[in-house]
């Protein structure tokens, strides 16, 4: 290869030399993208355990000051996820709602609670029966919470909305 190159003329030399650089270049390139990828990933992990770690050192005051709460709250108005759907269509009904839907209840349990989260969505409402909906919701904190909420309006008919909310109530396990 050696001899090859040198009994090239100069200007091919410069040639097969520019060559070889721009592949060292692109082939860096692409070794320095890889490189700042890992590097962001493992800076990103770094900071997760950090964060992590963060929350463990607090646990026994977190897990202290969730058993004084705990204790404020009155276990006869806490909702299952059945009594959870069956509120919400009360509430819809006294808040003038007529088109709605209640999912299915997803249910989370801990040793000291359980919380259960229904996807609840309303078609074609005015805004004056989601607000009087929503500050009935908020009149039921802290049994009762808003995770999610989503507002679309209707094309056909501007003043009718469409609104989803993911809504969560807490039962008091004893």
């Amino acid at each position: 290869m050696k001899a090859y190159f040198l009994s090239r003329l100069l200007r091919e030399k410069v040639l097969l030399l520019s060559f070889a650089l721009l592949g060292a270049v692109i082939w860096l390139s692409g070794v320095g993208e890889r490189a700042g990828a890992k590097w962001r990933a493992i800076s990103a992990t770094s900071t997760d355990l950090e964060v992590q770690r963060r929350w463990l050192l607090q646990r026994e005051r977190i897990e202290r000051e969730a058993a004084l709460a705990i204790e404020h709250l009155d276990p006869t108005r806490s909702l299952d996820g059945v009594r959870l759907s069956s509120e919400l269509a009360t509430l819809a009904r006294a808040a003038g709602l007529a088109n709605y839907d209640v999912s299915d209840s997803r249910t989370a349990r801990t040793s000291q609670f359980a919380v259960h989260s229904v996807q609840f969505s309303v078609r074609n409402a005015d805004i004056g029966a989601l607000i009087r909906f929503y500050q009935a919701l908020g009149q039921r904190a802290p049994y009762l919470g808003l995770e999610q909420f989503a507002l679309a309006g209707n094309r056909a008919n501007p003043a009718q909305l469409t609104a989803s909310w993911r809504v969560t109530s807490v039962e008091i396990v004893r």
